[in-house]
């Protein structure tokens, strides 16, 4: 669903599906590499919007941060 999402150019569903992923992605340290590998294949995807959902996602997803909480 997220990534079919991740094609739609609207700026609300843009930024719906990109607080999605993180916030999946910030629940434990599974669903974290689950929501990164998602995002990789987001990146792949020929679109502005979803190199920018990606982009955005991943840069929180992999901060040292975030990480660092998941492990514990």
């Amino acid at each position: 669903m997220i990534k079919r999402g991740a094609l739609d150019e609207r700026n609300f569903v843009k930024k719906a599906v990109n607080w999605a992923l993180r916030q999946i992605g910030k629940r434990n340290i599974d669903l974290n590499k689950a929501a990164i590998l998602a995002a990789n294949d987001i990146q792949k995807i020929d679109s502005k919007s979803a190199k920018w959902i990606a982009s955005d996602a991943l840069q929180e997803l992999t901060d040292e941060k975030i990480q660092n909480r998941l492990r514990k």
